[in-house]
């Protein structure tokens, strides 16, 4: 048995990387040599690298999270010391000895760390904010907050709820003034008058319709066809409008659905007290990060081991960080989780974290998921967008598909039904799908991606062990 649970493999801890120089640079530190005092016990790795300072640095890794602690003065997150520490456990050579206990730098982090983690669930299940409640997906640093006065806490969501609704009036009325003077004046009028319409959208406090606004303005450029597309948009967005507008007359489920989608989301400490938990082992199907200027935006998807429930958790960070939220691709989680409340529940955040002995082998990787054929993941996407109309896209798991280029896009085929799904056109100019076809070696694959109106989007392949296809790059817009 592995005392420390299931090793990580390299590709595993190189996703983690916040940049190419960071696993480049991190590389060269997965060397024995470089490290004196490393150990690993339970889910915590940790060591000393020596830089160029007379004291080496301090490095501890909390596989939970991970959560990282370094006293190098990098910005980055993680750094290239624990890039480095991590890789040489991964390697098992035995340059980070398994057994022992953490020093005494280590483990005081670690106990604050968890000691925190355990304070945000307790108030959660109290029904109080908790230390740092409310800002991510259990993923935070932590935080003083204090209790937070419910009445005024009242007032606030009022407030915010009329000004969304005073920012939804204001996008139909742009949304008449487009289709009265005909959807030929989108292009001529340029991305002045909607960059006017979404900065009221960000005075509004409702960045899901600013996102939508952004979507229309860049439509008119975006080739042949754009007035079909325009008209689409357009009624999506009048649709969400309409919806957020007479939220009373709506089901419970499609009212949740419609408040994420302007931008209205449970904080996590309410979602955690009042929600139920489910707990499974989650496999990480795959990672991909976008930024829209002013934050970076982390999706991690994962997929239950007896549930067979699919979930997407979403962590933030400001430009030139990394969220941290960084669970690799493959790594399989014993988990609670618990959905946000919606029509269709993808969306979740993590409630307890169970440690248990893994009885796999040391550097073993999960076997590829078992998927579905392209008929099945269609009717999955379908079913999900008749109950949130809004939906761009639904995580599935195409097997046995054979990825075809072509001189109208590329494919990806079923051979057993001879069926293909299309790949998003925006995915046309990624290297990475010539990757997929190199791993694919001509044969079927498994493939991890979202299935949407537009095609599928793949993001992760098994090659036997999972291979980031975008990396933690977004590709495309993100609707």
């Amino acid at each position: 048995m592995n005392p420390q649970g299931e090793r990580w493999t390299a590709e595993q801890v190189l996703a983690l990387a916040p940049d190419a120089a960071s696993r480049t640079a991190g590389g060269r530190l997965a060397a024995a040599g470089k490290w004196s005092g490393a150990g690993a016990h339970g889910q915590a790795v940790w060591g000393l690298c020596a830089g160029s300072g007379s004291k080496p640095y301090q490095t501890v890794v909390d596989l939970n999270g991970p959560g990282y602690r370094c006293s190098c003065p990098s910005r980055k997150f993680p750094c290239k010391h624990a890039l480095g520490l991590l890789l040489l456990w991964a390697s098992g050579e035995g340059g980070v000895p398994a057994g022992g206990e953490p020093p005494e730098w280590a483990g005081q982090w670690l106990g604050d760390r968890r000691e925190r983690a355990e304070k945000l669930v307790a108030g959660a299940r109290d029904g109080g904010p908790g230390p740092g409640g409310g800002t991510g997906d259990g993923a935070g640093k932590g935080g003083s907050g204090g209790a937070a006065d419910p009445e005024a806490a009242r007032r606030r969501a009022e407030r915010r709820v009329q000004r969304i609704a005073a920012g939804a009036t204001e996008l139909e009325r742009r949304l008449a003034d487009l289709l009265r003077d005909g959807l030929a004046s989108a292009d001529r009028a340029g991305y002045g008058a909607w960059d006017e319409t979404a900065a009221r959208m960000i005075d509004a406090q409702a960045p899901g319709l600013e996102a939508r606004v952004r979507e229309l303005a860049a439509i008119p450029s975006s080739g042949p066809g754009w007035p079909g597309r325009l008209l689409a948009e357009c009624a999506l967005a009048h649709l969400l409008n309409q919806g957020f507008l007479h939220l009373d007359g709506l089901p419970e489920k499609l009212a949740a659905t419609t408040r994420t989608r302007v931008g209205l989301t449970t904080p996590v400490a309410e979602l955690l007290a009042t929600e139920e938990a489910i707990r499974d082992r989650w496999l990480v199907l795959g990672r991909q990060d976008g930024t829209d200027g002013r934050l970076t935006t982390r999706r991690i998807w994962l997929r239950g081991e007896r549930t067979h429930r699919m979930a997407l958790l979403l962590s933030f960070s400001t430009p030139g960080q990394s969220p941290e939220l960084a669970l690799p691709t493959g790594l399989v989680l014993d988990a609670d989780l618990v959905y946000y409340p919606a029509a269709r529940p993808l969306r979740a955040a993590i409630g307890t974290r169970h440690e248990e002995v893994a009885e796999a082998p040391p550097a073993t990787a999960p076997p590829a998921p078992e998927g579905c054929a392209v008929e099945t993941a269609l009717a999955a996407y379908g079913a999900a967008l008749g109950e949130d109309p809004w939906l761009d896209g639904w995580p599935v798991v195409l097997a046995e598909v054979v990825p075809v280029p072509g001189d109208d896009g590329w494919q990806l085929a079923d051979e057993r039904s001879g069926s293909a799904l299309p790949v998003d056109p925006r995915c046309a100019g990624r290297a990475d799908l010539w990757q997929l076809m190199a791993i694919s070696g001509g044969g079927p694959v498994t493939v991890f991606g979202e299935c949407g109106h537009r095609g599928f989007s793949p993001i992760t392949t098994w090659d036997p062990t999972p291979v980031s296809l975008i990396g933690t790059a977004a590709q495309g817009g993100t609707r």
